[in-house]
């Protein structure tokens, strides 16, 4: 644990007000976000800085700094003031921490990130001020948080887009979760899946023998169910039950309608090699596309716009 500057004000172990309305839906917030991160012992250490970070108090936190506050003093479970002010979506005290030395990486024990906070909290601002000082968008194992899956859960189609756009991988998946557009078609958000999609999402991958087509079948998403089969959903797997989508969605509403229209009348040969088309071109290549010598037409075509 950093030592506290002798000239500075004494780490408080109590908070300095009663709770009130907003302050109780804040904590609220970061015990969704974190788990046992805000257990009565790691909230209870908590320095000045860390305060002023999570409240936006920007004089503050940079009065403790020029005290001799260190940007990367941790609590004792290794939150730092980054990540408050991450999670609360603070930009100004974010710039601040970093231009003080802030470590862009830092991990919780749990291996929560200031980039995953950014996407608890939608902060897109925050986010990228973290991107362009280092800030990794993979994680190193399999089962830690994933910032890309945290921002397909909360339906930050803008964080999702930054994400991808700074080397994301759109099929990374978390052995818990499974892909980012599942997760996305879990929680309904569709926006989200067709930026998945758009920049070279596998449609097919989800976790375990579930697809995206499957889960967003069971919760009845015509929305979800109408872009996947676009982008050349499978109709035909099966989950670990051994059933297909159409067996899984509710009778009579919209997504069984639309998978037993879909089954009479396939994809148009226009689908299909737009699809064919893009496997090709590869994953890693879609983004160039607007490069090529081609009409713009054709362009929009092969984009999916």
């Amino acid at each position: 644990m950093p030592e506290v500057p002798s000239g500075a004000p004494e780490v408080s172990r109590k908070r300095g007000a009663e709770p009130g309305p907003l302050l109780e839906q804040g904590t609220r917030r970061k015990r969704a976000c974190w788990g046992i991160l805000t257990s009565q012992g790691s909230w209870a250490d908590r320095s000045p800085l860390h305060e002023a970070a999570s409240q936006g108090r920007l004089l503050a936190l940079r009065t403790l700094l020029a005290q001799g506050y260190l940007a990367n003093i941790v609590t004792i479970d290794h939150v730092t003031p980054l990540h408050e002010a991450c999670l609360s979506g603070h930009v100004a005290c974010v710039r601040a921490l970093i231009n003080a030395g802030a470590n862009v990486n830092a991990a919780t024990i749990d291996a929560v990130t200031p980039l995953y906070n950014c996407c608890a909290s939608g902060s897109v601002g925050c986010m990228e001020l973290l991107l362009q000082n280092g800030a990794h968008t993979h994680v190193p194992h399999t089962h830690f948080p994933s910032a890309l899956h945290e921002a397909c859960k909360t339906g930050s189609s803008q964080c999702v887009e930054s994400l991808l756009s700074h080397g994301a991988d759109p099929d990374y998946e978390v052995s818990y979760l499974g892909s980012p557009l599942y997760m996305s078609c879990l929680h309904r958000h569709t926006d989200c899946s067709k930026i998945l999609l758009h920049r070279g999402a596998n449609v097919n991958v989800g976790r375990g023998g579930d697809s995206p087509l499957h889960v967003a079948v069971r919760q009845d998403s015509a929305d979800q169910v109408s872009v996947l089969l676009d982008y050349g959903a499978d109709v035909n797997l099966k989950d670990t039950n051994n059933q297909r989508p159409v067996e899984l969605a509710p009778p009579g509403g919209k997504t069984q309608q639309m998978l037993l229209a879909f089954e009479v009348s396939p994809r148009s040969l226009c689908q299909l090699c737009r699809l064919q088309i893009r496997n090709l071109i590869g994953r890693s290549r879609l983004k160039q596309l607007p490069c090529l010598p081609l009409p713009s037409l054709l362009t929009h075509y092969l984009e999916h716009t």
